[in-house]
């Protein structure tokens, strides 16, 4: 090929690479996310943590319900638990019950490529979990640990005696007693085991780094030591950078209270940390629940990146005693007070794809088409005489409310330097609806009331 030729496609290519960048923090406002260098609001909902592995026609399925009602997020962990006789493991079987680590199931890798591929034609992002500490726990009635191929019993690989695996782990994840989370160097340094985990990651990112659709997290809601997650970060950055890819992590941590030490180790590090995931933050209720994200926005004020909670809990009878209402308000309080990316976990401990998780999403793209959500920050403060969880706004002063009930009433908000008319906008959470209009003048307090006693938020803007 003649030079000046090779020389003009690959300045095509550099200049289609900047034009078309992907999903990354937003430029102009870092707390939310971007897409080819426009602003985007990721709301999600999902049936399972590891849609890759479910047959094509249901994952198509649950893709297309998604994409239907404005939702454009799902996580998928890589979790290969065989809770279910569909789900496979990522290494080839040879004989029953027994893997050769150094092989793979192809299907396990095809499974992955489709739910990349399916994602991307519908505009639907993917926050991936590469490891989740329950896949390797005998703590639960499925003894996943005892079917495992990392278990030396069931693979040709390594002997226990080798790898430092024990032949149970019978304590809660949480606990971090699992040696398969103490290989990298500066833990155990254990090279037997780590070499079939670094393979693992490897062909994984021969897949993802092939798209621009997708976030990372290097553990489900971990308890392990900082020195684990950052070595996953730091290997799954540079294999990246080799390739002339920019990619964006976080880790998920588990402590419910956000001010806790362990959090920091994400928070302190955004060289390394792109964002951050606060997922467990849905573990609380209430005013709690909005002052603890909040802490996080403070916290981060001097360096802002996106903030993501990918999993909201809170279903009628689940075991945390969370209800629907529950996962319905924390979806809001995040909205309002500034999260980049939420989705709506998957049942029993959440709403799923449920026709009240579609309402709230519904709802939400509706108060975006209004108040695009990176426009305005918290703003309780105009709130007079307001109790704990009575109400919640999210403002760009003198332009925009979005004004959030969880059970109707009405509130009090100081409009007296809003000069001219104001309109409102109101949308029914429950249903996803349209609601009823009416105009306020500005220039002094007002009351405004709710619909009726359902959650419902106000979209209040001025008119020209």
């Amino acid at each position: 090929m003649h030079f000046k030729n090779l020389l003009i496609i690959i300045l095509s290519f550099l200049l289609a690479c900047t034009k078309n960048p992907g999903l990354r923090p937003w430029a102009e406002n870092p707390w939310y996310w971007s897409y080819n260098g426009k602003p985007i609001l990721l709301l999600g909902a999902s049936d399972d943590d590891n849609l890759f592995q479910w047959p094509g026609e249901e994952l198509i399925k649950q893709l297309d319900r998604l994409a239907d009602v404005g939702g454009n997020v799902i996580r998928n962990t890589m979790s290969d638990r065989k809770d279910r006789d569909w789900e496979v493991y990522p290494f080839l079987e040879i004989e029953e019950d027994q893997y050769d680590l150094n092989r793979w199931n192809e299907e396990y890798w095809q499974r992955f490529e489709r739910l990349l591929s399916e994602t991307e034609k519908r505009g639907i992002f993917i926050q991936i979990e590469i490891w989740d500490r329950f896949d390797y726990t005998d703590n639960r009635s499925s003894n996943r640990w005892q079917i495992h191929p990392y278990n030396p019993k069931n693979n040709i690989n390594y002997s226990y005696e080798e790898s430092g695996f024990a032949e149970t782990y019978p304590d809660h994840p949480g606990k971090n007693k699992q040696s398969f989370f103490f290989t990298t160097p500066g833990q155990q340094n254990n090279l037997v085991v780590l070499r079939f985990q670094q393979r693992f990651v490897d062909k994984l990112m021969d897949h993802s780094l092939r798209y621009k659709h997708v976030l990372y997290c290097i553990d489900n809601e971990t308890s392990a030591e900082e020195t684990w997650a950052r070595y996953w970060a730091e290997y799954i950055k540079t294999r990246a950078k080799a390739e002339g890819k920019q990619i964006f992590i976080t880790e998920m941590w588990d402590d419910w209270d956000l001010t806790a030490e362990r959090h920091r180790r994400t928070f302190n590090h955004p060289e390394l940390y792109d964002f951050v995931d606060v997922s467990q933050n849905n573990h609380n209720k209430g005013q709690k629940h909005w002052d603890n994200f909040l802490h996080v926005r403070q916290y981060l004020s001097n360096q802002p990146r996106p903030i993501n909670t990918t999993k909201t809990y809170g279903a009628d009878g689940n075991k945390f005693g969370h209800t629907d209402q529950d996962a319905i308000e924390r979806f809001w309080r995040h909205l309002l007070a500034g999260a980049a990316s939420m989705r709506f976990h998957r049942p029993p401990s959440g709403l799923g794809q449920n026709e009240k998780a579609i309402a709230a999403i519904q709802a939400a793209r509706k108060l975006e088409s209004i108040i695009p959500l990176w426009t305005v920050t918290p703003a309780n403060e105009f709130l007079l005489n307001r109790e704990d969880n009575e109400a919640y706004l999210a403002a760009n002063h003198g332009q925009a409310y979005a004004l959030y009930f969880p059970a109707g009433g009405d509130i009090e908000i100081d409009f007296s330097s809003e000069n001219g008319s104001l309109e409102v906008s109101w949308i029914n959470i429950n249903s996803g609806n349209w609601g009823p209009k009416q105009n306020l003048i500005g220039g002094k307090k007002q009351i405004i009331t709710a619909p009726d006693n359902r959650n419902w938020v106000a979209a209040i803007i001025k008119k020209n």
